[in-house]
């Protein structure tokens, strides 16, 4: 594929954005105010142990305020620069299809009509809170613009499902995949390299699955362990081995490389909040990160695909 002629040889969301949509394209996150049946204690009152009592809420719009104003609060930065960019609402806090079907399609609804330059949508959700209705109205959704569904599988390997208290199991997952493809709906997934207990075949055994289903899309990064979070208090009362820098660049490389090369990478490390970050602080390093896989990627001549059988 084209992309691998540019400077990274991995086919980056940038790139796919930029070639999809023929502009320059931006994510917005926007919170819905959206609760998790894993918090809420529908599974469990713990949540996943990585996550924050926010959960992905760290990292979205701010609730208090509404759609239009989360919304243009990013664009008017970005207009400033990139004046004719297009826009894509991402729900990103926490588990957006987890509600009564009417407050999801009030939300979605107005997102889709927030600004003209508006192309897809994308909403960040469990596999287990994905019930026939709402993947029938999603699929109606989808005929009329863009739907993506990010998945959090984060591993394949039950011990360590378990142990983080992700509360599904991959049964359920592979199932949501399914399920959402038959609407042709789009999937990203979501794993985290360096769970406690992983190997780096584990790591690669993960991506081999990841393989074997129809998903469009996949978010890499490593494990942050963070303050207000259970596994953060694990760590800081017992610490264990961490992925170092270098283990962490040498397993996404190898994973790259065994990945399907149509598969869009929308994110190859996370964006660690410094406030709230324990370890590792390489985590802090997002650019550092990219130009190691880039320079071991060059230097040992591959590039995505290159070992998908």
């Amino acid at each position: 594929m084209n992309y691998i002629t540019t400077q990274h040889r991995y086919y980056t969301l940038n790139y796919h954005l930029e070639h999809r949509f023929n502009r320059k394209t931006f994510k917005v996150s926007l919170n819905g105010n959206f609760s998790c049946p894993n918090r809420d204690g529908t599974i469990s009152h713990n949540g996943c142990l990585f996550c924050s009592e926010k959960g992905s809420g760290d990292f979205a719009g701010n609730a208090e305020l509404n759609l239009h104003d989360q919304f243009d609060q990013v664009r008017n930065q970005i207009h400033k620069k990139w004046p004719e960019a297009a826009y894509i609402p991402y729900f990103q806090a926490n588990t957006n299809t987890y509600g009564p079907l009417e407050k999801l399609k009030a939300l979605f609804e107005e997102a889709i009509t927030l600004h003209k330059d508006i192309v897809a949508i994308s909403i960040a959700t469990r596999p287990d809170c994905l019930e026939d209705e709402i993947i029938e109205y999603l699929s109606d959704l989808n005929k009329r613009i863009p739907v993506w569904i990010e998945l959090g599988l984060q591993t394949i390997h039950e011990d360590t499902a378990k142990f983080i208290n992700r509360g599904h199991d991959l049964k359920c997952f592979s199932s949501a995949v399914n399920k959402l493809r038959n609407k042709n709906i789009e999937v990203i997934a979501h794993i985290i390299n360096g769970l406690p207990h992983e190997t780096k075949a584990m790591m690669l055994e993960t991506i081999d699955y990841i393989n074997s289903l129809d998903i469009q899309g996949i978010k890499l990064h490593s494990l942050f362990l963070l303050k207000n979070t259970i596994l953060g208090e694990m760590y800081l009362h017992k610490p264990w081995k961490l992925l170092t820098l270098e283990e962490y660049v040498d397993i996404v490389v190898i994973q790259l490389a065994k990945l399907k090369p149509n598969i869009v990478i929308h994110r190859i490390n996370g964006d660690a909040p410094k406030d709230l970050l324990i370890a590792p602080l390489w985590g802090l390093k997002k650019l550092v990160v990219m130009n190691e896989i880039d320079k071991l990627m060059k230097q040992k001549n591959l590039y995505q695909g290159c070992m998908y059988i």
